[in-house]
């Protein structure tokens, strides 16, 4: 998997970057680096990056229902890769009750609701 995933070691949060490295056509996603974090901001604002984030949310959505997890943010990110910058998708899940680190059977689902949205999305 091509995702990045990081559980809090206190909370019941984990953090998940997926940076894009392919063209995303069906997004209007045609450049996919830049040589500076500004060069990729233009990405980020543009309708077809609001609409992967979009289709991103209902994928979680029905990935995450009756998981005990929920979105507490979802979002765009600027992704270092080496010497280059991309864009790329950023999110935090929460262990619904969960109180300190996020129990096994949610990381599970959390593993497997990245998978979808990369094959999903085309992420991967």
């Amino acid at each position: 998997m091509n995702a990045k995933i990081n559980y809090d070691s206190h909370e019941p949060t984990v953090s998940v970057e997926f940076m894009i490295t392919k063209l995303l056509p069906d997004y209007d996603l045609f450049e996919v680096e830049g040589e500076t974090p500004r060069d990729v901001d233009p990405i980020l604002a543009s309708q077809g990056f609001k609409d992967l984030l979009d289709d991103a949310r209902a994928v979680l959505e029905r990935e995450l229902n009756g998981s005990g997890l929920e979105i507490a943010q979802l979002t765009g990110a600027i992704c270092g890769d080496g010497g280059i910058h991309r864009p790329g998708i950023w999110l935090v899940l929460r262990e619904a009750g969960g109180q300190r680190e996020m129990s096994a059977g949610a990381r599970s689902s959390v593993v497997k609701a990245a998978e979808s949205v990369q094959s999903s999305l085309g992420l991967s």
